[in-house]
């Protein structure tokens, strides 16, 4: 049922993308730093978003490699005074009364 349901979603988003794809088949002139050209106005608005898709997930990967990075930190920080406050607790008190 799971497989029937991810086809379906498949499809319908193929169909979306080809009706979008013949509804905006117009050319447009883009230009480039150093020359132009014409395109498909649906091919630059799919470029466009494909650019932010893929500049959003470089950018929240760089957010999480940092992270990640001060999770190691911090676990390492936690060993440390786990292994202090053990310490402690494993030396004798010395009465002084």
């Amino acid at each position: 049922m799971k497989r029937i349901v991810l086809w379906l979603l498949i499809i319908v988003v193929i169909l979306l993308g080809v009706s979008f794809s013949v509804l905006n088949a117009e050319r447009v002139t883009l230009d480039y730093y150093f020359s132009q050209g014409e395109i498909p106005l649906s091919i630059v608005v799919v470029a466009s978003l494909v650019l932010g898709v893929l500049l959003g997930i470089a950018s929240s990967l760089l957010v999480m490699f940092g992270m990640r990075r001060e999770q190691f930190r911090l676990r390492k920080q936690l060993r440390l005074k786990e292994q202090e406050v053990s310490n402690l607790r494993a030396i004798p008190l010395k009465d002084r009364h």
